[in-house]
């Protein structure tokens, strides 16, 4: 007997950005696995809802369990913030259902993620081509990690940076920053956002040249302005290319 397994991106965390398509999933599973601190914000939502919960780093070993969860019959939902096929866990569904020859329905639920959660608090700064970097070392290495900053920033491309910071990880930021001022003024608009969408979010519109590095940490997301990019009543904005 086999069962379906949803992997849902329910969005930067609060109940009003998460779409009907993730609520429908998160409801209609018998069981619910995630990250613990996701499921502690899930349990406000769904405290009615069957939990299995790990610790950082346990990606691949919950995942695993998600299958077999499945292959047993259960409808599951594995769950993360964002979008669920951006740093989220569909690829890795994917990769070990392939592995464990499972035979399991797999639906990917997409969600709001980060980049545009704090675009819509900042007011419009993606409405051109953009790139999506995180600055997290774990499984990238830093060097490459920088020259996506650099083909970035020579390409005029607006950049969100995701895992901007941690305890380990102190000076990432400062580096692409540095390689980002390469290509761009010092005055180009930078917009950071801390736990966008959620209770005690924050908002900080700057400038290249003067980054507060240390207020920013992981739970920031921070949005650095293409060359056209400007801001009007603390709010930043990036020109589509309309005549008006």
């Amino acid at each position: 007997m086999t069962g379906k397994l949803y992997v849902v991106g329910f969005g930067p965390g609060s109940r009003e950005d998460m779409t009907l398509r993730a609520v429908d999933a998160i409801e209609g599973a018998d069981l619910v696995i995630g990250y613990t601190a996701y499921i502690d914000l899930l349990k406000e939502y769904f405290p009615e809802k069957k939990y299995k919960a790990t610790g950082m780093m346990k990606e691949v070993e919950r995942c695993r369990v998600a299958i077999e969860e499945a292959e047993k019959g259960k409808i599951v939902a594995m769950v993360s913030s964002g979008d669920s096929g951006i740093y989220g866990m569909a690829g890795i569904i994917y990769q070990l259902a392939d592995e464990m020859d499972a035979d399991i329905e797999i639906e990917t639920v997409p969600g709001v993620t980060a980049a545009s959660s704090a675009a819509s608090i900042l007011g419009a700064p993606l409405m051109h081509d953009l790139a999506v970097i995180s600055l997290s070392d774990l499984m990238t290495p830093i060097d490459l990690i920088m020259k996506r900053i650099d083909r970035a920033a020579d390409g005029d491309m607006i950049i969100a940076l995701y895992n901007p910071k941690s305890k380990k990880r102190t000076d990432h930021l400062r580096k692409a920053a540095e390689i980002i001022s390469r290509y761009r003024s010092p005055a180009t608009p930078v917009g950071i956002v801390r736990n966008a969408g959620r209770k005690d979010e924050s908002k900080t519109v700057t400038d290249l040249g003067n980054i507060d590095y240390d207020a920013v940490d992981m739970f920031c997301i921070l949005v650095v302005g293409n060359s056209q990019t400007y801001v009007s009543n603390g709010r930043m904005i990036t020109p589509r290319g309309y005549s008006i």
